[in-house]
Formats: C-alpha cells, sequence, structure tokens
C-alpha cells in the first residue's frame, strides 16, 4: 500500500509539472470611437501579435462610450488600454492608470486636430455662423470622456463665449466620431464634432459621405493618444508590454515588421513612442481653462464664492503650466 501511495504522489508531481503554466490574462480596452465591429477589424492583428510576442493572454474589452473603458480599469476589468488624452487623464485620477506610450500619425504629424464639421451645402462656413445660438442647429457633440470631441471645442468654442450649447441649439446629442460624421453627411445634423483622424478613416473607407462633409472650424494641434496601463500590473508584465509595444514596427521587433507596419497602417500609425503622464499637461490645463470659463458665467453662485473658486481654478492651472514649460519642446 506504501509503495501505491508514493507510485501515486510521483505520477502527480510529473503530472502537475508537465502541465504549462496559465498564461496572465491582461484585458485590452479600446475607446469607442466608432462601431465595434471596425475596431475589432482594426485591433485584432496587433493584439494576436502582442499576445503571441509577449506569452499573455491578451483580451480585448469594447465598451458603448468612452466611460466604459475608464471603469473597467476602475474596476479591475481592464489592465491596460488605448485612451484619448482627455479618458486617460480620468483613468489616471480615477482608475489608478498610468501613461506608458504614445501612438505617432502614420503621417508623422505631432498631434491631430479637433474639428466641427457641416453639410458641404450649408450655409454654415464658420464658428461665427454656428455661434448665432438661434436654436436653429442641430449639433452633434462627442463622447463626454472624448478630448477632439467633447473637451476642445468645449473649451475653444463654447466655454471661451461663455455659451452652454444646450441654450444655443435646437438639440444636442452625445455620439462617437464615426456617428457624428456621418450624421453631417445624411443631413440628420447641421454640424458636429469630430477630428482629423477619423476624417481620414471616413476618406478613405466612405468617400461618398466624405465628399458630403465640410470642415468650418480646426482646433490648435491635440497630443497624438496615449496607451494606459494599470498601476496594478507587475513589473515584469509592464515589461513585457513596454518592450513589445515600442520595438513594434521597428527593427527591434522579434516579429514581422513588414507585417507589423502594415498592421500599423490599418490603424492609421506609425511605430510607438515612450510617453509619461506629462503628455496630459496640456489636456489638464484645457480642462482648467475649461471650468473657469464655466464658473465665471454661472449665474447660480454668489461673487464671493465665484471668487474663491476661481482664484483655486487658476492656481491649479498655474501649476500644471509651469510644469509644462518645463518639459522640453519639440
Amino acid at each position: 500500500m506504501n509503495a501505491i501511495l508514493k507510485g501515486l504522489a510521483a505520477l502527480a508531481l510529473a503530472s502537475a509539472v508537465a502541465l504549462p503554466a496559465m498564461a496572465e490574462t491582461v484585458s485590452f480596452g479600446i475607446i469607442s470611437t466608432e462601431s465595434q465591429q471596425n475596431l475589432r477589424t482594426k485591433w485584432e492583428p496587433f493584439l494576436a501579435d502582442m499576445k503571441r510576442e509577449t506569452g499573455l493572454d491578451i483580451e480585448p474589452f469594447f465598451a458603448t462610450d468612452y466611460a466604459g473603458v475608464i471603469e473597467g480599469m476602475r474596476f479591475g476589468k481592464v489592465q491596460m488600454g488605448w485612451f484619448g488624452n482627455k479618458s486617460a487623464m480620468e483613468a489616471v485620477d480615477r482608475a489608478k492608470g498610468e501613461v506608458f506610450a504614445q501612438t505617432v500619425p502614420a503621417d508623422g504629424e505631432p498631434g491631430y486636430y479637433s474639428l466641427i464639421l457641416a453639410p458641404k451645402d450649408s450655409p454654415l462656413t464658420s464658428v461665427d455662423d454656428l455661434m448665432k445660438c438661434d436654436k436653429s442647429v442641430n449639433f452633434g457633440l462627442g463622447d463626454p470622456n472624448s478630448t477632439s470631441g467633447y473637451l476642445v471645442p468645449t473649451t475653444f468654442i463654447f466655454a471661451a463665449r461663455n455659451v452652454d450649447p444646450k441654450t444655443c441649439f435646437r438639440n444636442v446629442t452625445n455620439a462617437n466620431h464615426e456617428t457624428n460624421a456621418m450624421g453631417v453627411a445624411n443631413g440628420q445634423l447641421d454640424a458636429a464634432a469630430n477630428n482629423t483622424e477619423n476624417m481620414a478613416l471616413i476618406e478613405k473607407n466612405q468617400p461618398a459621405a466624405f465628399e458630403k462633409i465640410k470642415v468650418i472650424w480646426r482646433s490648435p494641434l491635440i497630443p497624438s493618444d496615449p496607451l494606459v496601463w494599470s498601476q496594478d500590473l507587475s513589473a515584469e508584465t509592464k515589461n513585457k508590454i513596454r518592450t513589445f509595444v515600442l520595438d513594434y514596427g521597428t527593427d527591434r521587433t522579434k516579429g514581422d515588421k513588414a507585417e507589423e507596419m502594415k498592421t500599423l497602417a490599418g490603424l492609421e500609425w506609425g511605430p510607438f513612442r515612450a510617453s509619461s503622464d506629462d503628455q496630459l499637461l496640456p489636456i489638464r490645463v484645457m480642462e482648467l481653462t475649461k471650468s473657469i470659463a464655466q464658473t465665471k458665467g454661472d449665474v447660480k453662485l454668489s461673487a464671493v464664492a465665484k471668487a474663491e473658486k476661481v482664484k483655486d481654478l487658476e492656481a491649479r492651472k498655474a501649476t500644471y503650466e509651469a510644469r509644462l514649460a518645463q518639459l522640453p519642446q519639440g
């Protein structure tokens, strides 16, 4: 009996040794800039390469809005992902996120631009036309956590003029970039927020719709989108991910460089660059600029309360501006 037990123990030990180690699962969040079908088609080759080259079990996480990915990271359902700058700021502040890499547009631009679109045959030709605020315009804003679709136009157009879009337009909706562009092309929206990256995709994939759209406003430059991971990931896992991402499509890659460049081209990008939370400083300044303008125009606040709040916001803005000025330029 003793010999049998020893034999069974040895067999169990041998079986345990033979079993492969379970790969760590990393859920990769993808913000909802367009339909899930389009996003899945573009992202699956990249995620498959990441899985193969890192040995991690990479699973895509799609949500119906930006908040879904932010909250996914906050509650441990998302460990890393592609964010816009504003949604990345929310992930850093509320979900233990950390910027580690930055996308690079395929054309080499240092960033992209927010746009206001209108139908090509529309009498709207400028922001001044748009801001007549005669309640005649159906306007499409982006997701509230979108940088180019919401924060930038809100800061540079509406807050700068102390205007609430809801009191200016007949109707205001929030949707992703693709939905906004198609709403304009199909005459469902009189004007809408978008960006240069999405319009490049519309031109490529839906040229007939693209021909029905014109641009009536273009923003200052916005930093390219970041990749964000959770601070809770182990140092070993972060190192695997960082190496894969920064080597992808370069001479350092362990994969097929030419194929990786094709995958990046499908995302409208070139190889990634290293980054940090510092890339969010311009967005933090922009967010505070918007908040200061909105506070100054808030009729519900007393003069004293308004002055105190503005003082606090301006102090925080000055701190971020000072940090931004210390960063290397270019």
